[in-house]
């Protein structure tokens, strides 16, 4: 988490024509007499190293842009809700992907992120949450992956008004929740260790019916495997 706000200040310094190595070396240096735990073998050099070369490789991609990004950086969002309630959201970034207009979001992780079956990402309720407070229908994740040789991924995904009126009517009961005390858990989507990718519903959630025949849909014979259903209850 604290290499990860480092190293957006750093992506904040490249958008601001500034040098962003020396961004992140600067950001990086205050945590580095703390007394943190790495794992996966990372030390503070090492994660130093990898994310220059990870910049680096964002600057030659320059697959990014952002206009006015005093403006369109770091954007706060703040929506009434009843009462005195207000949802509040900071957006990474409102720029271009690829020269398509979308709300950007920046990550950092060790391990990439998973871009299989088709249509996960629109699952992410940080995503549907973010496309519900701005409006913004396009939403992209860049996933800045520090590994022996770094990667950037680049996935796309659009939100639909449904998820956005579903996500509303979440906020609303939400709220309600809280204010009777009720504090239930939300099962959703994390990346990059994501359950969501190996779950047999899978194909409900996306609606892909491939997915549905595959998973759940009983073949002939199986009936003689019924026992099975017995002995569970």
């Amino acid at each position: 988490m604290l290499f990860g706000r480092a190293f957006e200040r750093a992506l904040a310094a490249y958008f601001l024509r500034q040098d962003p190595a020396a961004a992140l070396f600067q950001e990086w240096t205050l945590c580095r007499n703390q007394p943190l735990r790495y794992s996966h073998g990372d030390t503070w050099d090492r994660m130093l190293k990898q994310g220059i070369q990870l910049l680096e490789r964002f600057c030659q991609e320059d697959r990014v842009r952002i206009r006015q990004p005093r403006r369109n950086l770091q954007i706060k969002f703040v929506r009434p809700l009843s009462g005195l309630n207000e949802f509040v959201a900071y957006i990474d970034a409102i720029g271009r992907l690829d020269d398509q207009s979308c709300l950007l979001e920046w990550k950092t992780t060790s391990s990439r992120y998973p871009e299989e079956p088709d249509g996960l990402l629109a699952l992410d309720p940080q995503l549907v949450c973010y496309s519900w407070i701005t409006g913004v229908s396009e939403v992209a994740q860049v996933v800045f992956v520090r590994k022996r040789l770094v990667e950037i991924q680049y996935l796309h995904t659009t939100i639909t008004d449904e998820q956005r009126h579903e996500f509303a009517q979440l906020v609303d009961e939400t709220i309600r929740q809280i204010e009777a005390a009720q504090f239930l858990p939300h099962s959703g989507i994390r990346f990059p260790q994501n359950p969501c990718s190996s779950c047999p519903y899978i194909g409900l959630c996306l609606g892909r019916q491939e997915l549905i025949e595959a998973a759940l849909i009983r073949r002939p014979g199986a009936e003689s495997l019924d026992w099975l259903d017995e002995l569970h209850h």
